[in-house]
């Protein structure tokens, strides 16, 4: 492989320089190969970051709220499902799951918002 020939001949690796080529004979490039796990890692981290915040708030949620975003949002280790799926369990229409994840969206919302507002103030 190239980078395993520049390394051992002790020279700087550049991001741009060609390491390979991909099936149809297109060269690759070092931040080919980065990109497409970085923006992984990124997407992972964002996501947790912002299941972490639900479940800081998600208290002020009633029963079935929780469990409408529980299942939607996949916070309980499991994958997301769908108003259709959720609606299934729990025996109601998908519209009126799709009315209680609102509701419950909004809550979450407003309750990140005055959060914020008193870290702000305080």
């Amino acid at each position: 492989m190239h980078l395993r020939a520049i390394k051992k001949t002790k020279k700087d690796v550049s991001l741009q320089d060609p390491i390979g080529t991909d099936k149809e004979g297109n060269e690759i490039t070092l931040i080919d190969v980065l990109k497409a796990d970085l923006d992984d890692i990124v997407d992972t981290i964002q996501l947790k970051m912002e299941k972490k915040q639900i479940y800081e708030h998600i208290h002020i949620l009633d029963e079935r709220e929780k469990e409408v975003i529980v299942g939607r949002f996949g916070l309980d280790m499991e994958k997301e499902r769908t108003q259709r799926e959720i609606a299934k369990d729990l025996g109601i229409s998908r519209s009126y799951v799709s009315r209680i994840e609102k509701r419950a969206l909004m809550k979450l919302f407003h309750e990140f918002y005055r959060q914020r507002n008193d870290k702000e103030k305080g």
